[in-house]
């Protein structure tokens, strides 16, 4: 799996901070515009405290954790699509990935400038969105203007060319190219153009590391707008989380109790990231290693066997499956086997999140 999520932003809102405390890497995060002139990858472990279990009740050598890639993108401009700023290099770097998170500064610091002065999270995401929606509206209009050229000898084309229109109308008010029906020739056209504003969207709330998410300005603006834009949002400080990661393991876990966290920031944005993407997780466990294996929600057992190795799923036969719960509460593999709750699936099987595999095959 190499799906991806870009961090976007404005310049100065905590990108590379974050995505510093992400990779626990040396990006270039400094006081001035455009610091990050490259996009950064990192590739993430997923947070997943049934990979320690399992490890424990099968005795295993090594825990291989499911990963979500960031790629951190330098900070976008007003006027971005129309090559403001480092514009349209870094517009592009955002059509590779699959989705976006977008981090809106929610803190005040004179220390800190401001691209547009002051923040202004609600003021900051229409920046953001009319950027990436006039950059797709060139797009699609590129592409009108060739479709409509070919249906004056191709009838067919009729239905491509209403379609393109129906977007370009949505874009042009501003309006993110996301709310058509998975299966309508808008979406298909959406997703064949790669429309930044067709990916799937989460908002990063990046607060002060004194604020709560019901103190930090504008946050409860933001989650509003993000109902409204069928998003998400994590609200974290990336100053402190920056902080944290920079602890040993033990230090940031006894750090953040200190502080009264209930859970890590990072942890909370990469499981939003990794179901953003439609990602999931399957199990196997043995003596050798637990593994979480990443695969795309609706993927059927065979193809889930050839996440593996091609092998297995040439060869599938089928795939025994224990939960993870009836695991945890029964005990063990022998006790899910008793109890009759050890499951064989075919090849229509859809597989679950939490689902612990045997794959049977033959080459």
């Amino acid at each position: 799996m190499s799906l991806a999520c870009g961090i976007v932003g404005l310049p100065n809102v905590g990108k590379s901070t974050l995505f510093n405390a992400l990779t626990s890497s040396s990006v270039v995060a400094e006081n001035y515009p455009f610091a990050t002139i490259d996009p950064n990858v990192g590739i993430v472990p997923v947070p997943d405290p049934r990979l320690d279990i399992l490890a424990r009740m099968f005795a295993s050598k090594k825990v291989v954790p499911a990963t979500t890639t960031f790629i951190d993108i330098a900070g976008l401009v007003r006027g971005a699509s129309k090559g403001e700023g480092l514009g349209n290099a870094f517009l592009s770097h955002i059509r590779e990935v699959d989705a976006i998170a977008m981090v809106v500064r929610c803190f005040e610091d004179r220390n800190v400038i401001h691209v547009e002065g002051t923040p202004d999270p609600l003021r900051d995401v229409d920046i953001l969105i009319t950027e990436l929606a006039l950059a797709d509206l060139a797009t699609v209009e590129r592409r009108l203007e060739k479709s409509r050229a070919r249906a004056k000898a191709d009838p067919k084309l009729a239905d491509e060319v209403a379609a393109l229109e129906r977007i370009a109308a949505l874009l042009n008010e501003g309006r993110p190219a996301r709310g058509f029906a998975p299966h309508a020739h808008e979406a298909a056209l959406a997703q064949e153009l790669s429309l930044l504003t067709a990916k799937p969207l989460l908002y990063v709330a990046n607060v002060d590391e004194s604020d709560t998410a019901a103190s930090a300005r504008g946050v409860e603006h933001l989650q509003a707008r993000a109902r409204t834009d069928s998003a998400d949002v994590v609200v974290l400080s990336a100053k402190l989380e920056a902080e944290l990661a920079a602890l040993s393991p033990a230090d940031a876990e006894a750090f953040a109790r200190e502080l009264g966290m209930t859970s890590r920031g990072l942890d909370r944005l990469v499981v939003a990231a990794y179901r953003l993407l439609r990602l999931m997780t399957f199990l196997t466990a043995g003596e050798k290693e637990t593994r979480a294996w990443t695969i795309t929600q609706g993927t059927k057992a065979p193809e889930a066997a050839g996440t593996i190795h091609s092998d297995i799923e040439r060869g599938f036969i089928r795939a025994e499956i224990a939960s993870f719960d009836d695991l945890q509460r029964l005990g063990g593999l022998a006790a899910v086997k008793e109890a009759g709750r050890l499951r064989s699936e075919g090849r229509e099987y859809v597989m679950q999140e939490g689902d612990v595999v045997n794959f049977r095959f033959n080459v």
